[in-house]
């Protein structure tokens, strides 16, 4: 061992083979599952029969009692078998939410197949009840876990230790990914190089393991993940050899993939003997997927719009009583550089661009980003819209009318896009939104680059899906008021 490695078992004191964080969170969503599925089939059965089929003797009554039962524990067992408390997905992903789904469909798939086949009669009516119910409670509780998990992780709990392999700058970028992306679950607790490269940053801070006493320390720590984040010494063959000592250890061997900007969904798996291909599905930005993501921004955004019209009056009321036009129209560049009027409630003075190079010596923005965050513009309305992020609300007319989507990159000013270098102008493939992940990950506190990365993984990984979850996490943070001034 080199003088600059530390061993790592004198620095980290031995793990639990299980952490407890961890069986707690399992034994609570069992308890959660099951309390979910009582109530399901409480009210499937109350709502097709009335509370007398609780005590009737009558023949349907006890069919639809048992029933009930083989229903509970067949549920149970397909959350179980669809491994939907796994440790590795505990409050990640959407995996977690897939499995549980599947698991849901696996049972009343089953159970509509025992029907025919013994030729039994079940309304649909409790079907029609149960399933929906069932899965939204489901889907609810193991969303509240999910939040719990994700507040201790913020605190620095809920972590689970691991040894990051690779080279110095493989190291260094895995590291610093894991220290500020705290809900993947996992906090870098040592090193291993594999190249005489040095460390910097937080990387430079963690003890040194040398490659060949890193599974002795990792068994002797309980350390419960190992990380390669680049290529080992001896290729394809150590690596296939490091699985093969860890191998029912309960050791977690995880391998970062270089396929950076793509996301797990896009990448298939296709076995072929001797030689093991991933598949990537590139991105599109036109053809069926996308007429449905259009589909779904004019029906959600109608919505949202006649939902929010009283709240929009009421501001634009407040706005014109503060003097000036109530709204405030600012050319964007939206998908394929095309330019568009965005619309905003008003929130400044009316000379608010002409006082613009006046305060750019006070510059709070990084890269091309001009912000203030005590900004003398701002009027006294505006300051409150800002805060509740109501200023943005008629963006919804942008969304109808085809300019803007409700998820997407952030709309960029002309002059951004003026001094786009690269691959940054990927971020014009697809429509601006109204929210992204730049919108749930800092807002303003984000530096350039951030923004730009966080950019560009929606435009090259967008779904369906990923929209849904987006605008379920905007919402927590508008109500937290996170980044907005």
């Amino acid at each position: 061992m080199s003088e600059s490695a530390i061993p790592v078992h004198t620095v980290v004191a031995p793990q639990p083979l299980r952490l407890a964080w961890q069986r707690r969170v399992q034994y609570a969503l069992i308890v959660t599952d099951a309390a979910a599925i009582a109530i399901a089939i409480t009210v499937a059965q109350f709502g097709r029969f009335g509370t007398e089929s609780l005590h009737s003797s009558a023949p349907h009554s006890t069919q639809y009692r048992a029933l009930a039962l083989i229903v509970a524990v067949a549920w149970l067992l397909a959350l179980w078998a669809t491994r939907t408390r796994d440790r590795r997905i505990l409050g990640v992903g959407l995996i977690e939410y897939g499995r549980v789904a599947n698991a849901t469909f696996i049972t009343f798939g089953l159970l509509a197949i025992l029907a025919y086949l013994a030729q039994l009669t079940i309304a649909r009516g409790y079907l029609a009840i149960a399933l929906p119910l069932g899965l939204l409670l489901l889907l609810s509780g193991r969303w509240y876990w999910r939040s719990r998990v994700q507040a201790m992780r913020r605190g620095g709990r809920c972590l689970t230790g691991a040894v990051v392999v690779g080279g110095a700058a493989e190291v260094e970028r895995a590291v610093g990914e894991l220290g500020g992306q705290l809900r993947a679950g996992y906090k870098a607790i040592a090193v291993v190089l594999t190249d005489d490269g040095e460390l910097s940053g937080a990387a430079s801070a963690l003890p040194r393991v040398e490659l060949d006493d890193l599974v002795d320390t990792v068994r002797r720590t309980r350390t419960r993940a190992v990380m390669v984040a680049g290529g080992l010494p001896g290729g394809n063959e150590q690596l296939r050899e490091l699985g093969w000592a860890f191998e029912d250890s309960g050791v977690e061997l995880i391998l970062v993939s270089r396929l950076i900007e793509v996301a797990g969904p896009r990448m298939h798996w296709r076995p072929v003997e001797g030689l093991p291909m991933v598949h990537v599905d590139l991105p599109r930005f036109s053809g069926f997927n996308y007429s449905i993501k259009r589909a779904f921004d004019v029906v959600a955004g109608g919505l949202a719009l006649l939902v929010a019209s009283p709240v929009m009056l009421v501001v634009a009321l407040a706005v014109k009583a503060d003097g000036g036009p109530v709204l405030f129209r600012q050319r964007r560049v939206g998908m394929r550089g095309g330019h568009f009027a965005m619309l905003k409630f008003r929130s400044m003075v009316v000379d608010a661009e002409a006082r613009r190079d006046e305060l750019m010596h006070l510059n709070e923005g990084a890269g091309l980003l001009f912000k203030l965050r005590d900004d003398p513009r701002v009027t006294r309305v505006g300051r409150v819209i800002r805060r509740l992020s109501l200023d943005e609300l008629p963006q919804l007319f942008n969304v109808l009318r085809g300019d803007m989507s409700l998820v997407g990159p952030r709309p960029p000013l002309p002059a951004e896009v003026d001094r786009y270098e690269g691959r940054v102008n990927r971020r014009l493939l697809i429509k601006p939104g109204i929210t992204g992940l730049w919108q749930v990950s800092g807002r303003s506190g984000l530096s350039w680059e951030e923004s730009v990365k966080l950019d560009l993984w929606y435009v090259e990984n967008w779904s369906l899906t990923n929209d849904l979850m987006i605008l379920l996490r905007t919402a927590r943070t508008v109500v937290a008021h996170e980044g907005a001034y």
